[in-house]
């Protein structure tokens, strides 16, 4: 594995990781909407190589495999979400900071879903994915738009903080959900790292998942989770009950629908 910059995030992601293994197909059904759209943007041209930033356990990497024929390669920072993705094959897998990896091939394309907010020098990490991207190709990527218009993320959120009012608040500058809420810094960041032709646009979704599946979701994934993995296990059952109670505005019958804002950002590399 290459140096890395970001090993905060490293540790996190590779603590977290289990989770995100444990419930990989249900995050796939909530962000399947968002997995489309990158697979639409790869089928605009022929594809040969194609890079998948921040790949997690896989699904949007294998996805454009299949849809594309192309040689894709999924990277990102956690060795148990890494894990997970390769016990499905169709695609390669490399464990490294994106930020500074130095990538052996070019691609045609560079995609990510959710993946980019999380760099230390976000710029900077922009930069060297250019210099991994053949001239003429592609970025496209999905990033959270603000926590405002995303009220299912900072419901989650809220209540994690009500749980543990002492855990450190979040740096609302530093990396994290959103922090390419801003679309002019993230069009800058780009341009100024050399990408051309930046495009910004927003998309509404409203994702739907079975009522069913939210408990095994909220205990696996973020704040709920880490909330639950300090509290002591007696009180764990009493903290889903009220956490699974702060969700009642997003359940209808058997049914959870949640409304999700996010920005698909597209830029090209100079020729």
């Amino acid at each position: 594995m290459t140096s890395e910059v970001n090993s905060e995030q490293a540790a996190w992601w590779n603590a977290a990781g289990h989770g995100w293994a444990n419930v990989q197909d249900i995050v796939d059904l909530m962000l399947r909407p968002f997995q489309d759209l990158l697979v639409q943007a790869a089928l605009e041209r022929p594809r040969e190589r194609v890079l998948d930033v921040g790949c997690g356990t896989g699904g949007v990497t294998r996805a454009i495999a299949e849809a594309t024929g192309a040689a894709c390669v999924g990277v990102d920072i956690s060795r148990t979400m890494l894990d997970a993705a390769r016990e499905h094959g169709k695609a390669q897998f490399v464990e490294a900071d994106a930020q500074v990896h130095a990538f052996g091939e070019s691609f045609d394309l560079v995609v990510s879903r959710f993946g980019v907010m999380f760099f230390e020098n976000t710029t900077a990490a922009f930069r060297n994915l250019l210099r991994a991207t053949s001239p003429g190709g592609g970025l496209c990527f999905i990033t959270w738009r603000t926590a405002d218009e995303n009220p299912f993320m900072t419901t989650a959120s809220g209540v994690a903080a009500q749980l543990f009012p002492d855990a450190p608040a979040p740096d609302p500058g530093g990396p994290g959900p959103f922090a390419l809420a801003d679309p002019d810094r993230t069009r800058r960041m780009l341009e100024e790292a050399g990408w051309t032709g930046v495009g910004v646009t927003p998309v509404d979704q409203v994702r739907a998942l079975p009522e069913e599946l939210l408990i095994p979701y909220l205990s696996n994934l973020g704040p709920i989770s880490r909330a639950l993995k300090e509290a002591p296990e007696a009180e764990r059952p009493r903290i889903m009950s009220d956490v699974r109670a702060a969700f009642d505005g997003f359940v209808h019958g058997d049914e959870v629908r949640i409304p999700a804002a996010v920005w698909q950002v597209t830029a090209s590399a100079p020729l």
